[in-house]
């Protein structure tokens, strides 16, 4: 008679940190006006974390008429002062980060460093556009149409209102970081957090008004997006999404439609190229960084990589051992290098494409199962070969921990099979030739393009901008792009003394002939482009 397996014991709940008693204070920021409250949950334990209100599509509309009043008086002032605010919050963000980390491995269940990357990535943000914005934003002359007699300048207005749809994977970065350059720019922000992870949204809200963000500038809203999202396109003038493909694709019609503009980051499957002089401990490394960080579910992460055949066997037996000396955990501490999967359909869904690759013949180097004993939604790091076209994760976005290694024969079949997608978010080459790997890079379809790291330098480097190629978005974050998509450009020019038309009496013939020569001799002049 077969004797059943024990069960494996359940996990352990979380503790609650102490500053968590300050969570129905901030729950009391999210606009709404009804009754109804919002349970939130945590993936490390499955235990509840707090509540917060539902709104409701009057309370957008509410949130960004009174947003909208604040924003008078907002855009009206210096851009130092402005500044100011951002600088401080880079400061008390950092001074104060243990109380927000906490609340994000608590939201969303990633380990303790990929969350304190969140932290990072908001702190350079606020930096950046705080001493950056005035060169972005101040008026510049630009060239007139008649040297001497025409001056042009270009002015720089805030949109009003900006709508934020922010995602569950990264709460603060995502939540936070296209926030800022809006604000900076003298705008309002209504913004909608995923209902997983509000209550970090709503700290760092708490905390930028602590540095001096006037109160009711920036308006959380919180409920789906169905409900929410018309009255949000009805309320604000720029609508910045983070999210899949297809929910992008529905915003980006209805934002033409609307004839606002639309920002957009959405899907993507990461190729790294691993070329043959490859630095193989550096690729181990930053295949396990890119692959796994936040349990796998971050925009940038790898999910396909492409390694020279004649290194292939080394790189692979280097890379399953580095995954399987990751340490797993849903501690609310240092001591774990990846954590657990955000909810049941994230779990859901990242199994069922590893069941159809294993059934169609994808061979299992590592991984490949749940850990409830560690967390409910906890799954092991994952490494797989021999993936084929036929199957679903050869092609879409997996967004867990799984990883498919692939062997090629040249650097040509790398960038071919790394731009065979739809998707264009991010890719990272590894050699120690980088002048190679650079002209390699330019002629992959992406975004951005890591050499010799996978996302961290990509992303971090904030002066240039960050953003997809094909289905994988619209528009920039970072940089000049990342703070202009929220203006609008205006043109002020001055004539003087003649106007650009034919003096009283001058036959327009004439004219023309004169007009045609003074642009042969400007195009002579010095400075002129």
């Amino acid at each position: 008679m077969s004797v059943a397996a024990p069960a494996a014991p359940a996990p352990t709940a979380v503790a609650r940190p102490a500053h968590l008693a300050r969570l129905p204070e901030l729950a009391r920021r999210v606009v709404a006006s009804g009754s109804q409250k919002m349970p939130i949950v945590s993936p490390l334990d499955g235990g509840p974390i707090g509540s917060v209100p539902r709104s409701g599509p009057e309370d957008v509309a509410t949130a960004a008429a009174r947003a909208r009043v604040v924003q008078e008086d907002w855009a009206q002032r210096p851009f130092d002062e402005r500044a100011r605010v951002f600088l401080r919050f880079h400061d008390l963000l950092l001074d104060r980060q243990s109380e927000v980390l906490d609340l994000l491995q608590l939201e969303s269940g990633k380990a303790r460093l990929h969350a304190y990357e969140e932290v990072a990535d908001a702190a350079i943000v606020a930096r950046f556009y705080a001493l950056r914005a005035a060169d972005y934003l101040a008026p510049q002359a630009r060239m007139g149409a008649v040297p001497g007699l025409t001056q042009t300048w270009e002015y720089r207005h805030p949109k009003g209102v900006v709508g934020i749809i922010a995602p569950w994977n990264y709460p603060l970065s995502m939540g936070i970081t296209d926030a800022i350059p809006a604000l900076v720019a003298g705008n309002a922000v209504v913004e909608k957090p995923d209902s997983q992870t509000p209550f970090t949204l709503l700290w760092a809200i708490d905390l930028l008004e602590e540095c001096g963000l006037p109160p009711g500038l920036y308006a959380p809203v919180c409920g789906d997006g169905p409900t929410l999202g018309p009255p949000l396109f009805d309320a604000v003038g720029f609508l910045q999404f983070t999210g899949s493909t297809e929910t992008g694709r529905r915003i980006a019609a209805e934002a033409g439609s609307r004839l606002i503009s639309c920002g957009l980051e959405l899907g993507g499957k990461n190729p790294m190229l691993v070329l043959a002089d490859a630095d193989l401990d550096a690729a181990v490394a930053g295949a396990v960084r890119g692959s796994f960080a936040s349990a796998g579910q971050l925009c940038v992460s790898t999910e396909r990589v492409y390694v020279h055949e004649s290194i292939a066997e080394r790189f692979l037996a280097g890379f399953v051992a580095a995954t399987r000396a990751l340490r797993l955990g849903t501690r609310l501490d240092w001591s774990y290098d990846v954590g657990s999967l955000a909810s049941a359909k994230q779990l859901a869904a990242v199994e069922a494409h590893v069941r159809d690759a294993l059934g169609k013949g994808a061979r299992l180097e590592t991984g490949g199962r749940r850990r409830p004993e560690i967390g409910p939604l906890v799954y092991e790091p994952t490494i797989l070969t021999g993936v084929t076209p036929e199957m679903e994760l050869y092609a879409e976005e997996t967004f867990g921990p799984v990883v498919a290694v692939y062997p090629v024969a040249s650097n040509h079949e790398a960038i071919e099979r790394a731009n065979d997608t739809r998707y264009g978010l991010n890719a990272s080459i590894w050699s120690r030739d980088t002048e190679l790997a650079r002209r390699t890079a330019t002629r992959l379809a992406c975004g951005t393009v890591t050499i010799n790291e996978t996302y961290v330098a990509g992303w971090a480097s904030v002066e240039a901008p960050m953003g997809g190629f094909k289905d994988s978005g619209l528009g920039r974050r970072h940089g000049a792009e990342g703070i202009l998509k929220y203006t609008e450009a205006q043109n002020v020019t001055v004539q003087r003394g003649l106007p650009i038309a034919p003096p009283r009496g001058v036959p327009q013939e004439a004219f023309a002939r004169w007009f045609t020569g003074a642009l042969r001799a400007v195009k002579r002049l010095p400075g002129i482009r």
